[in-house]
C-alpha cells in the first residue's frame, strides 16, 4: 500500500531528489506547503504534478504519515518538532539543525523515540562511496591513516535567497556544506571524532558580513585517522559543473581516489573510483551501486526495520558539524 506524504518549505532543490524517489517507489504527494517564497515549489508543483497547500493543517490528515522539509536550515527543527507532535515521520534536507539549540532540540526528539528523522545525506548513497566503504570494510587499503575531501561549490549569489547569506539561517559554510563530509568521515572510518579544528575565510562578498566562502576542518578519530575537509563558493561561473568534487583515502596498504563530478577527464554525470594496493597496480574500480536508494533506506526504518543510516548517525553528523562550527577561527580577507 502507497504512502501519503506532504512537503513543508520548499527553498531548496534538494527537496527534489526525495519527491523523485518517493515517486519512484509509488507513494503519492498530498501537496506542497510554502508560506513565503512559492516560486520554487510552484516549479516543483508544476513539474511533479503536486498540488499547493495553503496550511500545513492539510497534512493532519492520519493517511498522510510522512513529511519531506526543504525549509529555510534554521527553520527546519521546528517542523521536527511539529512532525512529532503530530505523529509524522520527517525526511529534511541538511543540516537538520544550525547551532547548540537546535542539536539539543533534535537530540531530545530522537531520544524520545515517537518518528523516524531522516536527512537527506546523500554522499553515502553514490555508488562510487558504497564501493570504497566496502573496499575498506574488507580491509583492501589496509589500516586507514587519512581521509580527504575537496569540495568546491559554484554560489551563483543571484539566484541565492537573501537568507543564504544569513550566518542565523543558513548556519553558514560548515554546517550547510560539510556536513555531507563529516558523516562520511565517521560512516569510512567506523569511528567517532577525538578533535576538531576548522578555519573560515572570507574573500568576497563584503555586502554580507556574515557569509563564510571557503572553510576547512581537519579531524583526528578517536583511531587516529586524520581527515582533512575542505569546502567553498568559488567554483567558477563558466564551469560545466557546480563542483570538481574529490576524495582521497590513504591506507598502510593502499590508495583510492574518487571523483565524484565535475572530473573534466570523465562525463559530468560520471563516478570515477581509482584504487592502487601494495598488490594491485592502478586501476579503475567497477562501482556497485548501494541495495537502496537514501528514500527506500529511510522508508525502511518507518516500518519498523533496520536502516543504513540511523538516527545515531544524523545526530553524530549533527553534533561533530556544530563543534566544528563553533570551534572555527575566522579569517576576513577582504
Amino acid at each position: 500500500m502507497g504512502i501519503r506524504y506532504g512537503i513543508i518549505g520548499c527553498r531548496h532543490g534538494h527537496i527534489a531528489m526525495f519527491i523523485e524517489e518517493m515517486q519512484t517507489l509509488g507513494h503519492t504527494c498530498a501537496g506542497i506547503y510554502e508560506a513565503d517564497d512559492g516560486r520554487l515549489a510552484d516549479q516543483l508543483a508544476a513539474k511533479y504534478n503536486i498540488p499547493r497547500v495553503e496550511s500545513r493543517d492539510v497534512f493532519l490528515d492520519p493517511a498522510v504519515t510522512v513529511i519531506g522539509s526543504a525549509a529555510i536550515h534554521n527553520e527546519k527543527i521546528a517542523v521536527i518538532e511539529w512532525c512529532e507532535l503530530h505523529g509524522k515521520h520527517i525526511m529534511v534536507d541538511k543540516p537538520a539543525v544550525t547551532d547548540r539549540d537546535g542539536l539539543e532540540r533534535l537530540e531530545a526528539v530522537i531520544g524520545r523515540g515517537r518518528i523516524q528523522i531522516g536527512m537527506l545525506l546523500t554522499e553515502r548513497f553514490r555508488p562510487a562511496v558504497h564501493t570504497l566503504k566496502q573496499a575498506i570494510d574488507a580491509g583492501e587499503l589496509g589500516r586507514l591513516v587519512s581521509i580527504t575531501m575537496r569540495k568546491p561549490h559554484r554560489l551563483n549569489p543571484a539566484s541565492r535567497g537573501a537568507w543564504h547569506f544569513s550566518k542565523r539561517q543558513s548556519g553558514g559554510i560548515i554546517v550547510d556544506l560539510l556536513i555531507h563530509d563529516f558523516d562520511l568521515l565517521l560512516w569510512l572510518t567506523g569511528q567517532s571524532a577525538a578533535s576538531v579544528q576548522a578555519v573560515m575565510t572570507k574573500n568576497e562578498l563584503p555586502e554580507y558580513p556574515e557569509f563564510w566562502d571557503a572553510a576547512s576542518a581537519q579531524v583526528v578519530t578517536e583511531g587516529g585517522v586524520i581527515g582533512q575537509l575542505y569546502a567553498d563558493w568559488h567554483t567558477p561561473d563558466r564551469s560545466w559543473t557546480w563542483g570538481d568534487c574529490r576524495l582521497f583515502v590513504n591506507g598502510t596498504a593502499g590508495f583510492a581516489e574518487l571523483r565524484l563530478c565535475g572530473d573534466p577527464s570523465v562525463s559530468d554525470a560520471d563516478e570515477l573510483l581509482l584504487r592502487v594496493t601494495d598488490s594491485q597496480p592502478l586501476e579503475r574500480v567497477e562501482l556497485t551501486p548501494p541495495p537502496l536508494t537514501l528514500t527506500a533506506d529511510f522508508l525502511r526504518r518507518v516500518a519498523g526495520e533496520p536502516g543504513a543510516l540511523t538516527h545515531l548517525d544524523v545526530l553524530a553528523a549533527s553534533a561533530l558539524t556544530i563543534a566544528a562550527d563553533e570551534a572555527a577561527v575566522l579569517r576576513n580577507n577582504i
